[in-house]
């Protein structure tokens, strides 16, 4: 995933298509709005789960193979982005599948997820390092190539996993349980949705971090931008290995609240717009991201039927990456117009905005989730 998503807009700018990267991130979240609870509810009802990935991992690398080659052959933008939808919609439920799969095998998630969850961030963090120290392939097709093979090599090593099957035995009846839409009722727990909203919410400040903090250190004239950014996964690494025993001291609330007041206080250290106070904030973020997101994926495991595993992952993934990220991509484009001045981007008013929302969605969280209240949990 690293060695595309990472290069993925100055590969298209290589291929004069800058235009289109916009709607291609749009894919991702268009895609969210479909495939992951329909997949969930495939994963939970029909096929296991370790099948249903190897199929994923495969159409994804012929997926991706085909968008690069349209992009080599030059293809019309209409047929590019259609290659990019396709590999968005069978991409995107891969993230919720394999987090099931890793759930169903743990025999304390609070303890045991943190630590093998480190293993993705890092691998993302090799992902980049891979493209630019390796194959030199920042600007190239070489890495959208080479990560198409990756994904086949991902296929192979379903067929080490262990065996998981389906939990949810029961006949489907409606479209409703066919497509997944069911998982909406997870929504009618009170503190479940109050944790449903607040990851769509959170994502839409949240979507603001990676292109605009790039953007602001590159006007800051900040070398190796890349290198500065991947602080941000430093920390995530630690915090999922620290992740356990938080869990196991402080109760579920005011882990997810850590996580979004440490955003609050990032944000804010970007608005002194310089190098040295954005490379702090950009050191929060693995904070910020860990103690809320990685805490809500296990809350979903504890806290929920495990019929419904997979689907509770995917309505998290549709929440996030769909209602959060689309509306956090729009919502940050138009505020970072308004705060254009003749001198360029006025980055202290941007980034007070970012964190006036972010203050928001801490306040909403912590008036309306109420939780165990009996014990540490």
């Amino acid at each position: 995933m690293g060695i595309w998503n990472v290069p993925l807009a100055n590969v298209f700018a290589a291929y004069g298509r800058t235009h289109l990267v916009p709607w291609v991130l749009a894919t991702t979240a268009t895609a969210a709005f479909v495939s992951p609870l329909f997949v969930g509810a495939l994963a939970d009802q029909r096929m296991a789960p370790t099948r249903l990935l190897r199929w994923l991992a495969v159409l994804t690398g012929v997926a991706l193979t085909l968008t690069c080659l349209s992009l080599h052959w030059q293809l019309r933008d209409g047929l590019i982005l259609v290659c990019a939808q396709v590999q968005a919609l069978v991409a995107t439920p891969v993230w919720s599948i394999a987090s099931s799969i890793v759930f169903s095998q743990l025999q304390d998630a609070k303890r045991q997820f943190g630590p093998l969850r480190a293993f993705a961030t890092f691998g993302w963090m090799v992902g980049c390092w891979i493209v630019s120290f390796v194959l030199k392939a920042d600007a190239s097709l070489v890495g959208g190539f080479t990560a198409a093979g990756l994904w086949l090599l991902v296929m192979g090593l379903t067929w080490t996993l262990p065996a998981v099957e389906p939990v949810d035995d029961k006949p489907q009846r409606t479209w409703k349980q066919i497509l997944g839409l069911d998982a909406l009722d997870l929504l009618a727990h009170r503190d479940h949705r109050i944790v449903f909203i607040t990851a769509a919410l959170y994502c839409i400040p949240l979507a603001a971090f990676y292109p605009y903090t790039a953007l602001q250190l590159k006007e800051l004239k900040v070398g190796n931008i890349s290198a500065v950014m991947s602080l941000a996964q430093t920390t995530e690494i630690l915090t999922m290995l620290l992740l356990a025993g938080l869990l196991a001291r402080y109760r579920l609330k005011w882990v997810f609240l850590s996580g979004i007041a440490i955003c609050v206080v990032r944000y804010s250290m970007n608005a002194m717009n310089t190098p040295l106070w954005i490379m702090i904030g950009t050191t929060l973020h693995g904070f910020a991201f860990t103690l809320y997101f990685i805490t809500t994926q296990i809350y979903l495991e504890e806290r929920i039927d495990p019929k419904w595993r997979v689907r509770a992952q995917a309505l998290l993934a549709l929440l996030m990456s769909g209602v959060g990220n689309l509306l956090g991509y729009l919502g940050g484009g138009w505020w970072h117009q308004m705060c254009q001045t003749s001198a360029g981007t006025d980055w202290s008013k941007f980034w007070w905005g970012e964190t006036a929302v972010t203050a928001a969605v801490c306040l909403f969280f912590a008036l309306a989730y109420q939780g165990r209240k009996a014990s540490a949990v």
